[in-house]
């Protein structure tokens, strides 16, 4: 078999290797865009136009063969098509990154605009090669979305980048996911966003400052929650639906935007807003990986923690796939209580739990699970308790913090008092545990732990209070 003419085209970002043999039908190999070196155009080279025909001039179009990338200066061009050697690739291996599931073909959208923060960066790359423009257009836009105190939300705050692709951007791309609602503003400083969502919905987002130098900024992860937590005045609302990865990334993104000029640097993110984030693990995980990406948001890993009430296998896979931190809302020592006022115990056991962290966590290096724990009067409180939870949680590397009970009228708890939260952390303390008190922030605001949302007129249903605890609970009526 002779080679008669071969041709390196490009169809947008996307080269094509186009070989006519003596003998047999044209071919045409789809090669990945880093495998046409400039050594390469030393033969034939030409540009797309009017399809095929320009380069075979036959009705019939050649078939199509995807390959891995082949340098054409190892390989003599006789021996480009027919070479056993070569390695055959998938459409999905062009389209995906190294770890796989980044699909050009599968991107989020916004009517009929692809939304700019609800792309990884290795799809953002992708999709600007798809409309004909350079790699790095992709990191100067990227830094633009994140980095360098921009925020950008229009093409007019994209200063330095090509004048067409910024009209491409304004054409096929959208910048925000979410508008600016009410902000509203507690007497310790918590601030409370309240944001619009596409279809009316409202979801919120918290920004806690610190004069040690720390402000955190609390996101949700959904619209309200199906996990029906007692204590908790979302899971009063249901879940109404989860929240798309740009919706999440923007939470934190309007938060810098908006407030880093009054608050300081936003420099730790806590996905312990509305919903259970492992309830929606893809969207979270990815979410997370945007803000952590060291030419955007940058966050440290260690500074970006996931809470989960306690969903086993996602949690799984959530150690497994990101370095971001882990919470476990624990909030109780026996099935007994956890039952009661946290329901997806009845599925995941409080057992199972702990000794899935224990078995996970040895393949963590350096790392430490923080355990929640939501103090209600008469409830989980007791000494017995604080014994109980030095027993559950001995061989986990881990810190525990402990946290007041915020009142609200979907709930029929208590706050433990100061003395006893102080006597219990102190049991905690002499065992070796490492221990925090986590005093409540934006409760005037209702932007404390547990206090989001608005469950409406339909809402979850109360739990029966088991009869042990029922005096404590008529108590606090």
């Amino acid at each position: 078999m002779r080679t008669l003419a071969i041709a390196n085209m490009e169809v947008g970002s996307v080269w094509m290797r186009l070989v006519r043999v003596r003998g047999g039908a044209p071919s045409v190999f789809l090669m990945k865009p880093s495998a046409v070196s400039s050594s390469s155009k030393t033969t034939r080279t030409i540009r797309y136009k009017n399809h095929l025909s320009t380069f075979f001039p036959s009705s019939n179009p050649p078939p199509i063969t995807f390959l891995s990338p082949v340098s054409p200066t190892r390989r003599p061009l006789s021996t480009a098509t027919c070479s056993p050697q070569i390695p055959l690739a998938t459409i999905e291996d062009y389209c995906s990154d190294a770890g796989g599931g980044d699909n050009i073909n599968v991107l989020p959208k916004k009517g009929s605009r692809v939304l700019l923060k609800g792309m990884s960066f290795t799809e953002l790359q992708q999709w600007v090669r798809s409309h004909a423009f350079r790699p790095g257009q992709a990191l100067m836009l990227w830094k633009r979305l994140y980095g360098d105190d921009i925020w950008a939300h229009c093409t007019d705050e994209l200063e330095g980048l090509n004048k067409d692709f910024k009209k491409m951007l304004s054409e096929h791309a959208e910048f925000r996911a979410l508008s600016l609602k009410d902000i509203l503003t507690s007497s310790d400083g918590t601030r409370k966003i309240l944001f619009m969502l596409d279809d009316g919905l409202v979801i919120e987002t918290v920004v806690i400052p610190c004069n040690r130098g720390r402000t955190t900024v609390c996101v949700s992860s959904q619209v309200g929650c199906a996990m029906n937590c007692q204590f908790c005045y979302t899971g009063r609302m249901g879940l109404k639906r989860h929240l798309t990865a740009a919706e999440i990334v923007e939470q934190a993104v309007f938060a810098r935007r908006l407030l880093s000029s009054e608050v300081g640097s936003i420099t730790n993110v806590v996905f312990m807003g509305m919903g259970e984030p492992l309830h929606n693990v893809e969207n979270v995980i990815k979410a997370a990986n945007i803000m952590v990406h060291e030419q955007g948001l940058h966050f440290s890993p260690r500074k970006v923690t996931v809470s989960t009430s306690g969903l086993v296998p996602q949690l799984k896979q959530f150690l497994n796939e990101s370095n971001c931190a882990l919470a476990v809302s624990l909030n109780a020592t026996t099935d007994e209580v956890r039952n009661w006022i946290m329901p997806i115990n009845r599925k995941y056991k409080l057992g199972l739990l702990i000794e899935t962290l224990r078995e996970e966590l040895h393949f963590k290096n350096n790392y430490k699970v923080l355990f929640e724990y939501v103090m209600l009067a008469g409830v989980n409180d007791s000494f017995d308790d604080a014994k109980r939870l030095i027993g559950l949680v001995q061989g986990i590397p881990c810190k525990i913090n402990l946290i007041s009970f915020n009142p609200h009228c979907g709930s029929q708890f208590t706050p433990t008092t100061d003395e006893k939260m102080i006597e219990f952390r102190n049991i905690l303390a002499g065992a070796g545990c490492t221990v925090f008190l986590r005093l409540s922030r934006g409760d005037d605001q209702m932007a404390a732990c547990g206090q989001l949302g608005n469950p409406g007129a339909i809402q979850a249903p109360l739990l029966r209070v088991p009869e042990k605890f029922q005096t404590a609970i008529n108590a606090s009526i």
